[in-house]
């Protein structure tokens, strides 16, 4: 009798070990990439993305992290996505325009007066409309997270006017909207990849770059840039985004949940850029970076203008005047 009693209880201890390891095992692992380290706007998008997805799913998908460009620069993270090699990636405009041309327009130079301005038309019908356009691209597009405006660093000289750029090479996206723009203003505008940039900026191959304050302190650029000019040249959105060959095994309620996670983290994106834009000037000039404040935008209005005929082009007249009329 006590052995068959023995006998049951370690069957049942069997099976409910058993039981509980499938379960452990049951949750689907979704990989996302990005190119900046865990603290930065990239990361608090994809913690909370992470956060709100396993939550409202109840624990049936898990997020694994891949930061710093672990899983490959952000055109090796978007080609994995059409691959179906990687799940999710956050990535910013840069790369973006060689995949859906039509993203190219948010990235003309003073098209939005403030940040106001920007997250209104990105909220609004236009910029809905326009992560519609991925689809196409075998990419599924679920929100807009922010960088911040994009401001000049170099280690040659301040600029505090379109002129002092002349002849600086500059690391710029893969984005022919923004090498346009610099090579109008008489720059040396070199395509890169971010994870080569630091290397670069080190070694003296390239002068400078330009990015969002937010980038500027998450990857502690004061280690190889000496000057940093607030010019607030072009606003930089970026992207959360997730793989159609993933989506479509999503049942109807999980999509939501991934959708309503991804507006989650660009929120978070946005909020931790306006956090950082408070004291960012102040922490990096404690390490010795000289900044520029006060930069004569009107020089580099002036300068870009004649951009304009071509981005009227290859856009649309119509498509930058939605924007900038938009209130």
């Amino acid at each position: 009798m006590m052995t068959s009693r023995r006998t049951a209880a370690i069957t049942l201890i069997a099976l409910a070990t058993a039981s509980g390891f499938a379960f452990a095992q049951s949750a689907k692992e979704v990989k996302v990439g990005y190119a900046l380290a865990v603290n930065s706007h990239y990361g608090a998008a994809a913690q909370t993305w992470a956060d709100s997805v396993e939550k409202s799913t109840k624990g049936a998908y898990k997020f694994k992290q891949f930061p710093a460009s672990a899983l490959g620069g952000e055109r090796e993270l978007i080609e994995g996505l059409q691959l179906g090699t990687v799940e999710a990636v956050i990535v910013s405009t840069g790369a973006l325009s060689n995949f859906v041309p039509e993203v190219g327009v948010v990235d003309i130079p003073f098209l939005f007066r403030d940040t106001a301005h920007a997250r209104k038309v990105l909220d609004g019908e236009f910029g809905q409309d326009l992560l519609t356009k991925f689809k196409k691209r075998g990419l599924i597009a679920l929100a807009w997270g922010e960088q911040g405006f994009r401001h000049l660093s170099n280690n040659k000289r301040p600029v505090t006017k379109a002129d002092d750029i002349k002849g600086l090479k500059i690391r710029v996206t893969e984005n022919p909207v923004h090498i346009t723009a610099f090579r109008t203003l008489g720059a040396s505008p070199t395509p890169m990849a971010w994870p080569e940039v630091i290397g670069a900026l080190q070694q003296g191959t390239i002068d400078g770059q330009e990015n969002p304050v937010s980038v500027f302190v998450s990857a502690k650029l004061w280690q190889v840039q000496k000057n940093l000019s607030l010019t607030s040249h072009v606003y930089a959105p970026m992207a959360l985004i997730v793989s159609p060959a993933f989506f479509g095994t999503l049942s109807d309620s999980e999509k939501v949940a991934f959708i309503e996670g991804a507006k989650a983290g660009a929120l978070a994106s946005r909020k931790f850029v306006d956090d950082v834009e408070k004291k960012a000037v102040t922490e990096i000039q404690s390490h010795g970076v000289q900044v520029v404040t006060k930069v004569d935008v009107a020089s580099f209005q002036a300068g870009v203008a004649p951009a304009y005929k071509q981005y009227a082009a290859k856009f649309g007249q119509a498509t930058i005047d939605k924007i900038t009329q938009t209130k």
